[in-house]
């Protein structure tokens, strides 16, 4: 049994593609704790920044952006949340700020003692993998907690 299972989602289909496996370990009584964790990384929205406007005393503000950014993320995964509980499975949400997912995502399940990753993957090979990288590539190899990848097409029905 897997008594906390860490599922980082960044808010795209293809992260939710592991929420089924989830439901399914979780009905075969495989899963005490599930842990829906988002990185927020907080790139500066530049096409919003104006210089001009900085200029005339209009600045930029950080702080509203990330509380906003923070918000969002905790909306986004309160809505899993209210899903997967609606199945009876124990759920635990989590929005991390951090500069690398990969690393957020590695030094999570590690401090927070889960016992298994579930994250889905693109499965890109060769050449895209190396133009586009990989969250769940970089997961797979730096983490010391086992890791279940899960390809898009066990999405499709």
């Amino acid at each position: 049994m897997y008594k906390k299972v860490l599922v980082p989602l960044d808010g795209s289909e293809l992260a939710e593609c592991s929420l089924p496996h989830v439901k399914n370990l979780a009905k075969d009584g495989s899963v005490g704790e599930v842990i829906l964790l988002n990185v927020i990384t907080l790139a500066l929205p530049l096409m919003e920044i104006n210089l001009d406007d900085s200029a005339m005393g209009n600045i930029f503000d950080f702080t509203a952006f990330r509380n906003q950014q923070r918000e969002k993320s905790q909306k986004y995964l309160a809505g899993i949340q209210s899903r997967l509980s609606a199945d009876g499975i124990k759920i635990k949400t989590e929005s991390l700020e951090a500069d690398t997912p990969v690393h957020a995502i590695v030094d999570y399940a590690l401090k927070n003692s889960a016992d298994l990753i579930v994250i889905a993957t693109h499965g890109y090979t060769g050449m895209k993998k190396m133009l586009f990288g990989s969250t769940a590539f970089g997961v797979l190899h730096e983490s010391h907690v086992p890791v279940l990848l899960i390809r898009p097409e066990s999405c499709r029905g």
